[in-house]
């Protein structure tokens, strides 16, 4: 299995019970099935009603920009400081995790705020924030190929043939390109429009051409015109995997909004941000659901609280714990900043320290561990 970049999650935790649920049809005997994470009703409301309601909260931005600071209070109490905890719920709440990644902490962590610090002290903030602009257009479009995959896998894997050609999961590398290509249109498209500010603070861009971005645009269209024909033929033959393409689907519509739609590159943002936080915390529950589902206090005895808090009937105990931990944390450095009057440059250095490490640590934790080869013989 390849190991991905930057932001990608590891999707071979698709559960087993998931990846067990397809059946045959076709006349190649293709193993499809509806694809689905857990079930219909979570996997509605994973793909659809995130991307609805961050459509929608980036389109009421737009329209009535005075909605902007209560709808980004909301974003970050409830979703944007929720999804960091989550990372650290992969990270330190079980003795095992906290043992072998500790460094990330210790380590990673000060390495982390000491480059932020250096680059706001020597550059400026406006470089901290165009890394911010552009590192997260990244690690959203990762995080998004990630899920993808695992819908891909869960759906059932296909090998590529004469009957199977087109499959969703023989992984062509042209799906690929489509799914990479109209997050990279609407990047080049925000940084040819090139507003002055991102989130009130300034911002560089990279001189980009208007032809070029035409070009990605045509590329980007021909390939959705061409993706949305190879799944009319995989509807056709029976073997449409529906919760790949469903969230697909929602992966080209959050993109094209956020980026090219929504022309005020703050709500644009409020847009894609809603929905990359929102997927972030539910994909961690429920891969730690899948590690401990009915192991609670039992087999994992190193991780009694992560494995009572993973199980289906605590969901909102999970929730709570999150949001109150990222609460108190958020708070608190607010208070501290005000008691010990920190200005705006010393906050947005705390701030990009928390967002890059979480970053390069959501890269690094979701990796699959590379198998061990027997040694050779002799």
């Amino acid at each position: 299995m390849k190991r991905h970049g930057v932001g990608t999650l590891v999707t071979t935790n698709a559960p087993e019970a998931v990846r067990s649920r397809v059946g045959n049809s076709g006349s190649g005997g293709a193993a499809v099935g509806p694809g689905w994470l857990l079930s219909a009703r979570f996997d509605r409301h994973f793909i659809a009603t995130t991307a609805v309601i961050a459509i929608l909260s980036g389109v009421a931005v737009a329209q009535r920009p005075g909605l902007f600071l209560p709808i980004l209070m909301l974003d970050l109490w409830l979703l944007g400081y929720h999804h960091v905890v989550s990372t650290y719920t992969r990270l330190c709440f079980d003795a095992e995790s906290f043992r072998r990644q500790r460094w990330m902490i210790f380590g990673l962590l000060p390495a982390v705020f000491a480059a932020v610090a250096v680059i706001g002290a020597t550059a400026g903030i406006w470089l901290l924030a165009t890394i911010y602009l552009y590192w997260q257009w990244f690690h959203y479009t990762r995080q998004s190929y990630g899920i993808a995959q695992a819908y891909r896998r869960a759906g059932g894997t296909v090998k590529n043939g004469p009957d199977h050609r087109g499959d969703v999961a023989d992984n062509s590398r042209l799906e690929h390109m489509v799914f990479y290509v109209v997050p990279l249109w609407g990047i080049l498209h925000r940084a040819h429009q090139g507003p002055d500010t991102f989130l009130g603070q300034p911002v560089w861009h990279p001189p980009v051409p208007g032809a070029a971005v035409d070009v990605v645009a045509a590329l980007a269209i021909a390939g959705l015109v061409w993706w949305v024909a190879s799944r009319t033929v995989l509807w056709r033959r029976g073997r449409l995997a529906i919760g790949h393409t469903l969230y697909v689907i929602s992966h080209f519509a959050v993109f094209y909004t956020g980026y090219i739609a929504i022309d005020s590159i703050d709500a644009g943002w409020i847009a894609l941000n809603i929905w990359h936080n929102a997927q972030y915390i539910a994909f961690v529950w429920l891969q730690n659901n899948r590690r401990f589902e009915g192991a609670a206090g039992t087999r994992h005895t190193g991780a009694r609280f992560l494995s009572w808090l993973s199980q289906r009937r605590n969901l909102w105990a999970y929730l709570g714990i999150c949001l109150g931990i990222s609460t108190m944390f958020y708070a608190g450095l607010q208070w501290s900043a005000a008691t010990a009057g920190l200005g705006m440059a010393v906050l947005m250095v705390v701030y990009q320290t928390i967002n890059f490490h979480h970053y390069i640590v959501d890269a690094l934790i979701w990796r699959r561990p590379r198998p061990k080869t027997k040694p050779a013989a002799g």
